[in-house]
């Protein structure tokens, strides 16, 4: 397991983001084609994105996601870059790593990180971190998706949460509220150069928080980031994810964008999580924790 600080360079992407967290590019070189690496959000195969007739369903942004790789800076993200013309409105289908729910109706599930779940989340935690694995809830949650299709997400959270956590994405289920991937980050996700596209929303990755060597509250599981590269990470001239720029423009009310006083931001506040978009020294949109930082 990295140290503190190597984590958070090298999760810039997962956050969020997380986390990884916080011109249109045409001159970028995509790295060979085949399956998208799994940093870059919803898995999909490399190639144009579907345009889509009124028969055939929503149309989608033809970028090609994890797949144009940015320089690294000195602080270890990815460059800043301008978003990039078809991720302004930005449009994917989900693939699905789980069975959808039954029936279209919401489900889930809290029970213990198997040694299965364990050897998925590979890097993302290790008997180093703030939490044991006895402390800590694997979830199932449905979640609309924004190809208007009922799917399954996955989340670790800390075990005194797990419940109150569900009772929030069956309120934003109920609302149709749109989620484009929840997935457990992995090895995978550390290791992967960063392409600043990704829009995982995840919970537990054991690193610290963004800029300094203190644990995030993500590697207690005591933070969840929904949609980041509709709520992008930003302080001074860093924003994250790296291509997310676009959506600092906080009057943009399209689905999947967070405000004050909508339905995520007060459905996590009856849990008594706060909410990163309030904060005065940066700006988090993507981010929401119990312990509020």
């Amino acid at each position: 397991m990295r140290g503190p600080v190597a984590a958070l360079a090298a999760t810039a992407l997962v956050l969020s983001a997380l986390l990884a967290g916080c011109s249109d590019d045409t001159a970028d070189e995509p790295t060979p084609s085949g399956e998208t690496p799994t940093s870059g959000g919803t898995t999909t195969p490399a190639g144009p994105g579907q345009s889509a007739t009124a028969d055939s369903g929503p149309a989608y942004s033809d970028w090609e996601l994890g797949v144009h790789v940015l320089p690294r800076t000195d602080a270890g993200f990815g460059e800043i870059r301008p978003t990039p013309k078809s991720l302004r409105v930005r449009r994917f289908p989900t693939a699905d790593l789980l069975a959808p729910p039954d029936g279209d109706r919401f489900a889930s599930t809290i029970g213990p990180v198997t040694d299965a779940i364990r050897t998925r989340m590979g890097d993302t935690w290790s008997p180093r971190c703030p939490v044991g694995l006895a402390d800590l809830r694997y979830l199932t949650v449905s979640f609309r998706g924004f190809d208007d299709a009922a799917h399954t997400g996955e989340l670790v959270v800390a075990a005194s949460e797990a419940e109150k956590v569900v009772s929030v994405f069956r309120a934003l289920y109920a609302a149709d509220y749109p989620i484009e991937e929840m997935r457990l980050p992995t090895t995978a996700d550390l290791e992967a150069p960063p392409t600043g596209d990704g829009n995982n929303t995840a919970a537990l990755v054991c690193r610290a928080a963004r800029g300094a060597t203190s644990w995030s509250a993500h590697a207690y599981g005591l933070a969840i980031d929904v949609n980041p590269f509709l709520n992008p990470y930003s302080k001074g001239e860093v924003v994250l994810p790296e291509r997310a720029s676009a959506y600092l423009d906080r009057t943009r009310t399209q689905p999947g964008i967070l405000h004050a006083g909508d339905l995520v931001v007060r459905e996590f506040a009856r849990i008594g999580w706060t909410w990163g978009g309030s904060w005065s020294s940066l700006k988090d949109y993507q981010h929401f924790s119990a312990t509020g930082r």
